[in-house]
């Protein structure tokens, strides 16, 4: 059974949830409040499929199977899915001694658009209450993702070790939906925190206090939802701004308010990708940062007129070597980039993809990079010069020196290879698709070499 997957392209809803169970309870008791305010709440996102070992299509019996399959002497951890949209990842995870105790979720329903009715996100709100009713909660919040990513959660600028050891224990953030146990609740004041200007405070049984700052969650960034959420952040946190806080939350909504793509024409392929890759809160800044951008100039040429003559005696050999050396880039790419076959321009393109998002220049060893990867990737840039473009090697004895030529130019595919593998931002800056395309513009103009 094939599950949606979450894409970075779309913002999601995420809900996280550390809280505590009754390990005494027989399990499937303890956890049926779970399993029922799921059922009773989740409006339009319910999950269809169960993972343990398999996948099974939700029921309580499925569940009851995967968690058996799953579960060993520190606990437990299942997946549950949805097979059609919206998009769900839900891990509800069991510690057991000797680790501390807990019931962790972690919940994500994609896209967050999906949350733009007031009812809906009541809803959520609910089933967020129930459980936090039942298993006494730390902390529990659900907010969008791209949102909570530039608020540095969930380290909030803390080292790993130190975030993990001590986890929110202190108001770093307000989201759309929090609940604060009864341990910081206490650290705030239990009246400030009841006082707290919101849409809602709501003391729970256990002492824990949910707030939800705004009806909708969807409309997190609008100036509205904004202002209510920086004077619950002011009102916990007297210590803090006001006004800085506001600033920093407008700041956010600017960094996330859509960019159109306008990247340059010869790279706008490549730099789609790339931006596809990045988290969603860092999408439009690397969108803007890409329209501004400009590839240089490739400098890996010569006019044709000062070419270096040939200083090897066997033509054909020599050809046959870059042949050769193009095949041994096939070999390494062909099962992440089947593309390679072809040596096409678009080949280019999946290799620079393939290059960059691997890191290749910083995660191989540079021995290896030099004396394999540089002539593999030279060879194949020559070689796609010539199959597509009429192109004609000049050999040369020093791989550096040999040349492309190209209508009036000739043109250094082993120094473009050699600069490429610098470093990664070198992946762009000398992309072999960019100077494919321009070798391209300037055949046209000239004509046949």
């Amino acid at each position: 059974m094939k599950v949606l997957e979450l894409s970075n392209l779309e913002d999601s809803l995420l809900l996280t949830f550390d809280g505590a169970f009754d390990q005494q309870a027989p399990l499937e008791r303890e956890l049926e409040p779970l399993l029922g305010d799921l059922e009773r709440y989740a409006d339009g996102w319910m999950p269809e499929i169960v993972e343990g070992k398999r996948r099974r299509k939700y029921s309580r019996s499925a569940f009851w199977k995967a968690l058996e399959e799953k579960r060993h002497e520190r606990g437990a951890s299942i997946g549950l899915y949805r097979t059609t949209w919206p998009a769900l990842e839900m891990w509800p995870r069991l510690n057991c001694p000797p680790l501390t105790p807990k019931l962790a979720i972690l919940l994500e329903v994609q896209p967050l658009a999906f949350f733009s009715e007031a009812e809906r996100c009541r809803l959520f709100v609910e089933m967020v209450r129930a459980w936090a009713s039942h298993y006494p909660v730390t902390h529990a919040a659900a907010h969008s993702v791209a949102d909570r990513g530039l608020a540095g959660s969930p380290d909030f600028g803390r080292d790993e070790k130190a975030s993990q050891r001590d986890g929110f224990d202190k108001i770093y953030e307000v989201f759309w939906l929090n609940v604060f146990g009864p341990k910081l609740v206490e650290t705030v004041g239990r009246e400030r925190m009841l006082s707290t200007p919101a849409h809602r405070v709501e003391e729970l049984p256990n002492g824990s206090v949910l707030l939800v700052t705004w009806p909708t969650v969807a409309d997190f960034a609008s100036q509205e939802a904004r202002l209510a959420q920086a004077r619950a952040h002011a009102h916990l946190r007297p210590d803090l701004d006001f006004d800085t806080i506001l600033r920093t939350l407008h700041d956010r909504s600017a960094m996330l308010a859509p960019v159109k793509p306008r990247f340059p024409p010869d790279m706008a392929p490549l730099l789609s990708r790339v931006v596809d890759r990045a988290a969603s809160y860092e999408r439009q800044r690397r969108i803007a940062e890409f329209n501004a951008w400009q590839p240089p100039e490739p400098e890996e040429w010569r006019p044709a007129d000062f070419a270096l003559p040939t200083d090897v005696e066997d033509l054909e050999r020599a050809r046959e070597h870059y042949s050769t050396l193009a095949e041994h880039l096939v070999a390494l790419l062909h099962s992440e980039v089947p593309s390679v076959f072809a040596a096409k321009p678009e080949s280019l393109t999946d290799a620079d993809f393939y290059f960059w998002r691997e890191e290749f220049p910083k995660s191989r060893l540079r021995e290896a990079i030099d004396e394999h990867a540089v002539p593999a990737i030279g060879a194949y840039l020559g070689e796609v010069l010539v199959r597509n473009l009429g192109g004609r090697w000049i050999p040369r004895q020093k791989l550096e020196e040999a040349q492309v030529l190209v209508g009036n130019r000739v043109w250094l595919p082993f120094v473009r290879a050699r600069n490429y593998m610098r470093s990664r931002q070198s992946l762009l800056d000398y992309s072999l698709t960019h100077l494919y395309r321009v070798a391209e513009r300037h055949a046209a103009r000239v004509g046949p070499s």
